[in-house]
């Protein structure tokens, strides 16, 4: 079989007073946002390279399907299928979800605090073959703050253009018209009268913030906010003490920030700090105060805290630290809870409001791991949050652990259905040093029957760009290969922020020869 050929139609490209032959770019359709709702659209000649690339893999992995239909059923094997996740509180009822064997969705429950009587309010399999779709995907699903209704916003072509729906949950009736063309993303108000959505313009971004009246099913919405710029994004959200709501406008290099009272019948979204090229900062509210995390005269963030946004006087609450990721806070009533990434490792620590006393949050004896936390209920006024951590050898283990007396039960394990025991591998971080002097860290995970006398396979991966960094979690399919005898070893490479912004800086933009 041929290799496939696309065919070449010189033109030639200037840019920066430099000047280039492109062969291709005949196939840069003007019409490309189009195709991702219409799939029909697609230039047919570049539809037929596609299906020819595809025929031509095929055939020349023919003989590794026997293989292939091997690693499938292993990593398969490794997937529980039916699975429910940990319940979130909130003032009337539990809510979790769960998977089945049969579905390719995942379905929400809920039953009311101090009952036993489970109420199925979403079904992602019966609502795809309600609609008769074949593509179906899930961008937000919203309950409101009075537990009445669920928002759920939907994209069934693949083009990411998501269409917003409210129904009652009660009696499964839509109480308002769809909202079309949205990121996804929806914020209830406190009276559960209005949502907030961002729409997408003609070129997939987001710049507008609406308000819509749930019930509405005729009239406009209502414009709250507008970015004039087209290199931003914009979205919404709710602060921590349900007090404001917080308009953020970025383009991932700086930010801006609005704010209004959630009181406002007529919100007017006013401007915390005007945007400074390549300053990034996010407020958020608690306890009468404002907390802002930014990285403005700290190349790695800080963050700093204040009594108003009327009158700013910003104090350091996190100083910044020297090639340490300093990350965003989690209030409860008693503890502010942070991370910070330094070294390819993250993180958690507690701090006591009352003693204002801070300490590292240390739950395994493992050296390389992730941390994780996430609230146990709606009320702040707790002590219990659910902590979990994986490791390359580890599966996911989650904690119910009180801040206050350190005590910790566990309460889920992600499950291997095939086995697995963590102890036949090993981990260990090194460093290795790069072209330029810079110590770059480097995990490793193998079998321990693995030798290291040089005759294993080794399969060296690493991911630079976008900030991006590559976390030592567990991954279920990397076992196929450790238990092959092939060790695994991810390079925390520049490009993304592992040791911080300097190190995702050293590896964009002319910096790109750092990283692969």
């Amino acid at each position: 079989m041929k290799v496939p050929q696309l065919r070449k139609k010189p033109e030639i490209k200037s840019c920066h007073n430099i000047t280039w032959e492109d062969n291709y770019s005949w196939i840069h359709q003007k019409n490309i946002l189009e195709v991702l709702k219409d799939k029909d659209k697609l230039d047919p000649e570049v539809k037929e390279y596609l299906i020819n690339e595809n025929n031509f893999t095929e055939y020349h992995l023919k003989d590794t399907k026997d293989l292939q239909k091997k690693l499938f059923d292993e990593i398969k094997g490794r997937i529980k299928l039916d699975d429910e996740s940990l319940p979130y509180k909130d003032h009337t009822y539990e809510y979790w979800t769960k998977t089945t064997v049969e579905g390719n969705y995942s379905i929400k429950l809920r039953k009311k605090i101090n009952t036993n009587k489970i109420e199925e309010i979403w079904n992602g399999d019966k609502e795809k073959k309600k609609l008769g779709v074949e593509y179906f995907g899930v961008g937000d699903l919203e309950v409101s703050h009075n537990d009445k209704n669920l928002a759920y916003s939907l994209d069934t072509k693949g083009s990411e253009y998501y269409t917003i729906f409210i129904r009652e949950i009660d009696t499964d009736k839509i109480i308002t018209r769809e909202i079309k063309d949205t990121s996804g993303s929806i914020v209830f108000s406190l009276d559960d009268k209005y949502i907030f959505y961002s729409k997408l313009d003609k070129n997939h971004r987001a710049r507008k913030i609406y308000r819509h009246e749930i019930g509405n099913f005729n009239d406009q919405d209502e414009l709250i906010f507008e970015e004039k710029s087209e290199a931003f994004t914009v979205g919404i959200s709710l602060s921590s003490d349900e007090q404001y709501y917080f308009i953020t406008t970025s383009d991932h290099n700086t930010s801006e920030q609005y704010y209004f009272k959630v009181s406002e019948k007529k919100p007017e979204p006013k401007l915390i700090k005007k945007r400074e090229k390549g300053i990034l900062y996010s407020v958020n509210s608690w306890d009468d105060k404002f907390y802002n995390h930014t990285n403005k005269d700290a190349e790695d963030f800080k963050i700093e805290i204040c009594d108003s946004l009327e009158k700013q006087n910003w104090k350091i609450f996190i100083a910044a630290k020297e090639e340490v990721l300093i990350g965003g806070c989690v209030f409860l009533k008693n503890w502010i809870i942070r991370s910070e990434t330094s070294n390819a490792l993250d993180k958690l620590f507690i701090k006591n409001i009352s003693t204002g006393l801070e300490e590292e949050l240390i739950f395994s004896d493992e050296k390389i791991y992730v941390p994780t936390i996430s609230l146990r209920q709606k009320d702040r006024n707790t002590d219990e949050v659910y902590l979990g951590y994986s490791s390359p050898k580890t599966p996911s283990r989650v904690y119910l652990y009180n801040l206050l007396n350190k005590s910790k039960i566990l309460v889920k394990e992600q499950v291997i259905p095939s086995g697995h025991d963590s102890n036949n591998y090993l981990v260990e971080r090194v460093e290795f040093k790069s072209h330029d002097g810079r110590m770059v860290p480097l995990t490793i995970t193998r079998h321990k029957k693995t030798k290291v006398d040089g005759t294993a396979n080794l399969l060296l991966y690493g991911y630079g760009s976008y900030g991006n960094s590559i976390s030592p979690s567990f991954s279920s399919t990397k076992i196929s290969l450790l238990d092959r005898d092939i060790i695994w070893a991810t390079a925390h490479i520049r490009g993304g922020m592992e040791k911080g912004m300097k190190w995702w800086k050293e590896g964009k933009l002319t910096n790109k020869k750092k990283y692969f």
